[in-house]
């Protein structure tokens, strides 16, 4: 089972300059394989810079990062081969998209790790099956489809590589709530059938509470939380403390509350809020 770990992850931008800035600052993590993880904080909180550590694209300041407990910042060649185990996906990653056809920007990634034509043929296939591009696509130009395809396009091209780590950032920014779901939807299914480390960046927290095992919050480039969905949201007006929102569900069951209508405890989703309302209106029998 592969296994990702930061120790003592530093990273400092513009070190001995008066723009000197500590991004991350000794962060200790693990991600352990299969795992499906929520990376929330607020802006310039340190998930970016956090995150492009864990393919290489940054070198750390000090401390490691270690992949099957090999340092990935060993040599340029583990720099290179990480990024074929760890793939991200960027911000708004359509902007990158370059290629004439659909078809060979996902073949992009698996034709530089040096396959043959028929395994990046049945790469290709595979990415546009989990990710929800019809074939008929594959010869478009890849510009002329709408934003939410482009999205899928371009996850697809990270995906064919076959990642042991698929790290996504905001992958739903700026989709309609009907995307937005699908393309979650398509995630987990590619997780659940490959057994993929999933590293999800999001401010949506409804999305992190409905499908993470995990959610990490970081803060001053530090580890602030840590835990499951219902312990992270258990505490809402410390999330809100650093100036982050809770699931509509979490606002809605704090409201409530405060009412003497709910008792205490740790509501995160819409299904978790029902069962609670539900139980108020149990009888006890005579």
């Amino acid at each position: 089972m592969s296994e990702l770990r930061c120790e003592q992850l530093r990273h400092v931008y513009s070190a001995g300059t008066p723009f000197e800035k500590v991004a991350v600052d000794c962060i200790d993590l693990t991600f352990p394989q299969g795992q499906l993880v929520g990376l929330i904080g607020h802006t310039g909180s340190g998930k970016s810079t956090l995150i492009q550590h864990l393919n290489a694209l940054l070198t750390p300041t000090s401390g490691r990062v270690l992949y099957d407990g090999r340092d990935i910042n060993e040599n340029k060649f583990t720099r290179r081969d990480i990024r074929h185990e760890v793939g991200l996906v960027f911000q708004y990653p359509e902007y990158q998209l370059f290629e004439e056809t659909v078809y060979k920007d996902i073949a992009f990634g698996p034709g530089n790790m040096g396959l043959d034509k028929n395994e990046i043929d049945e790469r290709v296939t595979e990415a546009a099956g989990f990710t929800g591009i019809d074939r008929e696509l594959f010869e478009r130009s890849p510009l002329e489809l709408s934003g939410g395809q482009k999205r899928r396009i371009a996850i697809a091209g990270v995906i064919a590589m076959r990642p042991s780590v698929l790290i996504l950032d905001e992958p739903t920014a700026g989709l309609d709530p009907a995307g937005s779901r699908q393309l979650l939807e398509n995630i987990c299914a590619y997780r659940a059938e490959t057994g993929s480390t999933v590293i999800l960046v999001s401010h949506n927290m409804d999305d992190v509470a409905r499908i993470a095992d995990r959610i990490i919050v970081i803060s001053g480039g530090n580890v602030f939380m840590d835990g499951t969905p219902a312990e992270v949201f258990a505490d809402p007006e410390k999330l809100v403390s650093q100036g982050l929102d809770v699931p509509k569900a979490t606002a809605i069951a704090m409201k409530l509350r405060e009412y003497g209508v709910l008792p205490e405890g740790s509501v995160c989703t819409h299904e978790q809020l029902l069962a609670a309302l539900s139980s108020l209106r149990e009888v006890p029998a005579c």
